[in-house]
């Protein structure tokens, strides 16, 4: 399955949507498939500040733990509440139902430079 256009990818596997000034952010197929089975998500709170660069969580597996980062900076508007119980939301829909935070962000051209969709499925069939 090809990765969404309407969204931003990072080298790292994460993917940014942006909606006006609030950035979902979750991962992408390609990690939660790499993963296997999500066992646990680690999510900052509500009104934490995230940073550009830094990580804001870990995922579980039965394989490893993985930590996910952002490439934008800003408060946590929204944490998925489903992910607590339903971790393997990630695996099953990690697009859709399985976003991770919603982030109120001041400046949005980090996103500039990251990958499109394609350059995204680009770099994943060459790792």
């Amino acid at each position: 399955m090809p990765a969404p256009n309407d969204r931003k990818y990072s080298q790292t596997h994460e993917w940014f949507k942006a909606d006006g000034n609030v950035v979902t952010i979750g991962i992408t197929q390609f990690a939660a498939d790499e993963l296997t089975d999500i066992t646990y998500v680690d999510l900052p709170a509500v009104g934490a500040t995230i940073t550009s660069g830094g990580q804001f969580g870990e995922v579980e597996s039965v394989k490893a733990t993985s930590e996910t980062y952002s490439a934008i900076s800003g408060v946590v508007k929204d944490v998925n509440p489903r992910l607590a119980d339903e971790p393997e939301l990630l695996n099953n829909a990690p697009f859709d139902e399985g976003w991770m935070i919603k982030v109120e962000c001041a400046d949005l051209s980090p996103l500039d430079k990251l990958m499109d969709g394609p350059a995204y499925d680009q770099m994943i069939s060459e790792a």
